[in-house]
Formats: structure tokens, C-alpha cells, sequence
């Protein structure tokens, strides 16, 4: 697969996961500055990675929050939480990545995670 090919392909998987209306506004806001970090992601984040055979996109959604979650990337789990719904993960399944989070990465990563989450989810049902 060429450059181009595999951009396409990470577009396509891009919007699947994350929502046609992200990827427009994330596009959208592509300038000189941003558009080799947009085309790096969109080849390698969605191109590579996340369209590997290896495991399934609900998988790759909860390592995802549990990475996320961990780092203290709460934009970026906020969005992910969001991807992880349009993945198939209920909430009660969102909350179980998290509760392993609060083991492996400590209690304080988790609280942080789960107020993020719980307003996300609150979002998105209402």
C-alpha cells in the first residue's frame, strides 16, 4: 500500500471510529502548521494501527482508554470515550477499563478518567 492509499484508508477507518463530524472539524481546521501531524495520524494512528487485523476495534478501544486515561489525556479520552460507544463498549464496559485503570495506574488516573467519562457519556445521552 502507497502513502496515498493508506491515507485513504486511515481517513475511511478515522470516520468509522471517531465520527464523520470530528474528522470534518479536524480537517477543517488543517493548516500549513498542522497538515503533516494530520496526514501522519490519519497513515499511522488510523492507517497502520487501528486497521491491523490483530484485534478487533472494541479491543483497541479500551486499550485506547486505558492509555488515555493513564497519561492524563482527558481531551483525548473524552473523544475516545465517544469512539468506544460507536466501537460497541456500553458504558457499564467503559467503566471496567477504567476500575482496571484505578489498579494498574492508581486511583487518583481512575477518578480523573471517570469524571471525564461520566460527562461524555452524560453528553452523548442527552
Amino acid at each position: 500500500m502507497n502513502d496515498h492509499e493508506r491515507h485513504e484508508a486511515g481517513l475511511t477507518v478515522r470516520r468509522q471510529v471517531l465520527g464523520d463530524a470530528h474528522v470534518d472539524r479536524a480537517i477543517a481546521s488543517t493548516d500549513d502548521f498542522t497538515a503533516d501531524f494530520q496526514d501522519f495520524i490519519t497513515r499511522y494512528a488510523w492507517g497502520e494501527v487501528w486497521s491491523r487485523p490483530g484485534l478487533d476495534r472494541r479491543t483497541r478501544s479500551c486499550i485506547t482508554l486505558a492509555v488515555l486515561a493513564t497519561l492524563h489525556h482527558d481531551e483525548e479520552l473524552a473523544m475516545h470515550v465517544r469512539a468506544a460507544l460507536r466501537n460497541g463498549l456500553s458504558p457499564q464496559e467503559v467503566a471496567e477499563v477504567l476500575l482496571q485503570v484505578g489498579v494498574y495506574a492508581g486511583v487518583p488516573a481512575a477518578n480523573r478518567a471517570f469524571k471525564v467519562a461520566r460527562e461524555t457519556l452524560q453528553q452523548e445521552a442527552g
